[in-house]
């Protein structure tokens, strides 16, 4: 075992426990109260942003339940080593968008397109001025629903940027920058990003546990959708395709939750494992890899799965992991094994790298470790993977985990109630 190897899983414990997460809240919270400073919430908007139209649309309640200040910063999109595939997260965005925004009773409906050029710069130059004006939460839910609802024939013709809208976007994307992030819609307070209205409830209950809340004001406005908690068969459920990468933190937390939601309903997954972004060639920023590790410990631990010992199986662990898959599925083993190795490079540290670390995720699974010594010899499964991520591209995704189930496509750990609706209705 390297010493990286060695280290990395103790590291990563300590960082990611939940115990370092509210030491470092309690610290904030001792600045703030030294200060006399009242509780300060930084958002960040892009104006083109699907997602920031529905969190703008909902500040000015989150305002009447939260005594804190907000602040607002235009920002504009992710820095391309952020969105390597910015065309498909442009067009995802909005259908995602249309779906949220249904389930929760929002307001968006997407228009198939972005807005026009001239259309955003209008947009920018009054939201710059309201953010500087402190009229941004009054303002802005209007402001962007008439940016998604102006024709498609828009003949608006707007002057350049202002020197001020172009200062402040400058002093906001460095902001963000140095914050750590790296998206729109997002919210930073006392030093934790949470993202859009998927992740307000952890602002909110940690508000409430610091007694920001005004009085009646004790569950959250988005909670997370619970999972499916009963046996309901299916009489020939739609098959759920899941796409996952054996190095995605969040392809780790999904797994249990769609496996135990297939089981419960009778409907088969079928496993499209894909490589990792990096393993691609695909760019991942220092900000973004920070945030989604935290991010993703966050989640796990509101659903109660283990996380945060990890031993990356970036580069040889994650091949060697996959090599595994087909031989697993042969004995109808691929559930059982995908649990043990992504259980135990996550969440128990164990090296997938080296013949002993990968033994004990095979063996304690069913598998034989003789038989899995001739599945690391057959290359197949690169073919595999190959061919998951082209026909997960041409579904129009690029990221993992990712879902199909039917007509119902959808990109998230976080939007497994879409999953659970399509399968549910049976209307996939």
């Amino acid at each position: 075992m390297s010493i990286k190897s060695w280290l990395m899983p103790a590291i990563t414990q300590h960082i990611l426990s939940r115990e370092n997460l509210l030491k470092a809240r309690d610290k904030a919270e001792k600045r703030r109260r030294a200060s006399g400073e009242r509780h300060q919430v930084h958002y960040f908007h892009q104006v083109d942003d699907p997602y920031s139209a529905l969190t703008a649309s909902i500040l000015p309640k989150f305002l009447s339940r939260y005594e804190v200040d907000l602040t607002a910063h235009v920002v504009g999109p992710p820095p391309d080593n952020a969105a390597p595939e910015r065309e498909k997260l442009i067009d995802y965005s909005r259908r995602d968008a249309e779906l949220v925004a249904r389930h929760w009773g929002l307001k968006f409906d997407d228009p198939g397109r972005q807005p026009s050029a001239q259309r955003v710069q209008h947009v920018t130059e009054r939201l710059v001025t309201a953010a500087e004006n402190g009229n941004f939460v009054t303002q802005s839910g209007a402001l962007s629903a008439s940016l998604w609802d102006a024709p498609a024939d828009d003949t608006l013709v707007a002057s350049p940027i202002t020197p001020q809208a172009s200062a402040h976007m400058t002093a906001a994307n460095a902001l963000r920058i140095r914050l750590g992030h790296y998206l729109g819609a997002t919210f930073y307070y006392g030093g934790e990003w949470y993202w859009g209205i998927d992740r307000l409830h952890h602002l909110e209950r940690r508000l409430q546990e610091l007694g920001a809340a005004y009085d009646g004001t004790t569950d959250p406005m988005f909670p997370p959708d619970p999972d499916l908690d009963r046996e309901v068969p299916l009489v020939e459920p739609e098959p759920i395709d899941f796409f996952f990468s054996l190095r995605s933190p969040y392809s780790e937390i999904a797994t249990f939750r769609v496996f135990k939601l297939a089981q419960r309903t009778g409907a088969q997954v079928r496993l499209r494992y894909v490589l990792p972004m990096v393993m691609r060639g695909l760019p991942v920023p220092p900000e973004k890899r920070r945030y989604i590790s935290q991010d993703a410990a966050r989640e796990a631990f509101a659903l109660g799965i283990p996380f945060g010992r990890i031993n990356d199986p970036v580069g040889r662990p994650t091949e060697r992991g996959l090599a595994m898959i087909p031989y697993a599925e042969r004995v109808g083993k691929g559930q059982e094994y995908l649990l043990s190795f992504m259980r135990g490079v996550w969440a128990e540290g164990i090296d997938a790298g080296s013949d002993r670390g990968l033994r004990k995720i095979v063996e304690r699974c069913g598998l034989s470790w003789e038989v899995a010594g001739l599945a690391l010899k057959d290359e197949g499964w690169r073919k595999v993977a190959e061919q998951n991520r082209q026909e997960m591209f041409a579904m129009g995704l690029w990221g993992v985990p990712s879902f199909k189930i039917g007509a119902t496509v959808v990109w998230g750990q976080d939007r497994l109630w879409a999953v659970q609706q399509a399968l549910l209705k049976g209307d996939a």
